[in-house]
């Protein structure tokens, strides 16, 4: 830990002297004892470097969101372009056209929903209503791109069941989503729901605290 304020004082109480603290850790400014003024200097920096723990987390986490949130935009952009045209991205590739990958690269533009886009939203760790709509959407999106290639061949079609599914997911979940239910996706429903929403949860790293 770095060095906070009163560790000048910290350290004169203690027997260290005047001495420089600049880049010391608050151990090293401690030289023990100093009775119960030094406690209480003790208990004022260690709360305070607690305090700025937490801001710090807070501001990575916020960038760190922004980023998935691009990462989920920009995939939702290249994914369109994948199930519509594909040579705007690739035909300028010789082995585009040798390997004859026009068709699969459509196909991976409507999976693009599963593999990419709701994971990077569900990355975001959000918590309520959102977490309950990425939890149904994820779930949701792969049984349509399963599905739908029965009863359509269009890849642009089946992308836009995709995008149904998960904008049905965000309207469902705000409608219906209590903010007051524990954070747990599926509380109020039956355990085999509960089980799968806390399976996704453990993908997600829930289960080591993450939201901590």
């Amino acid at each position: 830990r770095r060095v906070l304020f009163r560790s000048p004082e910290l350290a004169a109480l203690t027997g260290k002297g005047n001495i420089d603290v600049g880049g010391l850790s608050t151990e090293e400014c401690d030289g023990g004892g100093g009775g119960e003024e030094a406690d209480t200097i003790r208990a004022s920096i260690s709360k305070k470097e607690k305090t700025l723990v937490v801001e710090r987390r807070a501001v990575f986490r916020g960038w760190l969101k922004n980023v998935f949130l691009g990462q989920a935009i920009l995939s939702l952009g290249l994914s369109w372009f994948m199930v519509t045209d594909p040579a705007v991205l690739f035909g300028g590739n010789d082995w585009y056209y040798s390997l004859q990958l026009e068709m699969p690269i459509k196909v991976l533009g409507f999976w693009w929903w599963w593999l990419f886009i709701v994971p990077s939203l569900r990355s975001r760790r959000p918590s309520g209503a959102e977490k309950k709509a990425l939890d149904i959407a994820f779930l949701g999106t792969p049984l349509i791109s399963l599905v739908a290639p029965a009863a359509t061949k269009d890849t642009a079609i089946i992308w836009a069941a995709n995008l149904a599914v998960v904008v049905g997911a965000y309207a469902y979940a705000f409608a219906f989503d209590s903010d007051d239910e524990e954070d747990e996706g599926g509380s109020n429903g039956p355990a085999w729901l509960k089980f799968v929403y806390k399976s996704l949860d453990f993908g997600s790293g829930r289960e080591r605290g993450a939201r901590n």
